[in-house]
């Protein structure tokens, strides 16, 4: 059998509801603790917690740290592959940062639970066990970090919370899950092409995430720019449109040095300079915006941050988001 490693890091997959009030909170103990009973047939399990916060608290800081624990954890000892138990609000970011971050071939699964250990219809401790299979699975490797939950593999990159309390939430609109899980099989359907990384020692970059609205005007931006700002991330209309009354803030953080992308805050399709009106993609692409394909804006934002510990050369920051 194959040695897997569990890293817990909180979230609602180790919590318990107050049967009293119904409020959810954190343990003394995590629920799922005996649960390496349920895993003995699959693989030799060892368990440890790099932290525990709800995934609400989760800050790029706490990504360092787990990916920095995988990567010595694989270095140290023959684990095969690594499950990361994860809270669900900012798990896509993880599972992202960590696929970006890391350099192995072996398996990363990152999974969660959209119920706590004590409600009816709790799905942490199945989600667990299914993650455990696929990182047993020899056809998950070579793969980055994939997200499994509900019966499903998606990749980190292109899954995405889409209700706040269904079980099915996990989705990766546009491309679907590469995979799925049978109660016996774990059967992949599609081949990752393209994997990129990124091995930072540090996160010292401030980059900010704004969603475009109706009538927005530049004030938001000026005020980042005036708190030095390192990067924007925009979740621009449509295919990229924003406001005319950005353009003379966006414009000035270009100026200014900071690198400005582009995603849509659509959740299918892609961005791309199409339209030539002012505040149109063209526009924007015209006064030196980056668009940002295939990412929505969190993602995009915890690229861009990794890649401005790697570079400040407009050129080489324009390649990697293209």
């Amino acid at each position: 059998m194959k040695n897997i490693l569990i890293i817990h890091t909180g979230g609602t997959i180790s919590m318990e509801e107050n049967t009293s009030t119904g409020e959810v909170n954190t343990t003394s103990e995590h629920p799922l603790s005996e649960a390496t009973k349920h895993l003995k047939h699959i693989a030799n399990i060892t368990d440890e917690a790099a932290f525990h916060v709800p995934s609400p608290h989760m800050q790029p800081r706490h990504m360092l740290q787990l990916g920095q624990l995988i990567h010595e954890r694989f270095t140290e000892k023959k684990f095969d592959g690594i499950v990361v138990t994860h809270g669900t609000d900012t798990l896509e970011e993880t599972a992202y940062f960590l696929d970006l971050f890391l350099q192995t071939r072996k398996p990363v699964i990152v999974t969660g639970a959209m119920r706590s250990a004590n409600e009816i219809g709790a799905d942490g401790l199945y989600n667990l066990i299914t993650a455990v299979r696929v990182a047993s699975s020899d056809e998950a490797h070579e793969k980055g970090t994939l997200v499994v939950m509900n019966d499903e593999i998606h990749t980190a990159k292109s899954v995405t919370k889409t209700s706040t309390s269904n079980v099915a939430t996990f989705q990766s609109p546009q491309y679907g899950p590469i995979g799925i899980t049978t109660k016996q099989e774990v059967f992949f359907h599609h081949k990752i092409t393209y994997r990129e990384a990124y091995p930072v020692q540090q996160l010292s970059k401030n980059v900010v995430l704004l969603k475009v609205y109706a009538g927005m005007d530049g004030s938001i931006i000026d005020s980042l720019l005036d708190s030095r700002v390192d990067g924007l991330v925009i979740e621009a209309l449509g295919q990229g449109n924003v406001p005319p009354s950005m353009i003379g803030s966006l414009t000035a953080a270009v100026e200014a040095g900071v690198p400005v992308l582009v995603v849509s805050r659509c959740y299918q399709g892609f961005v791309q300079p199409t339209y030539a009106y002012e505040g149109g993609g063209k526009h924007l692409e015209d006064i030196g915006l980056i668009f940002a394909n295939g990412l929505n804006g969190p993602k995009a934002r915890i690229k861009l941050m990794l890649a401005l510990e790697m570079t400040n050369n407009r050129a080489e920051i324009i390649s990697m988001f293209q």
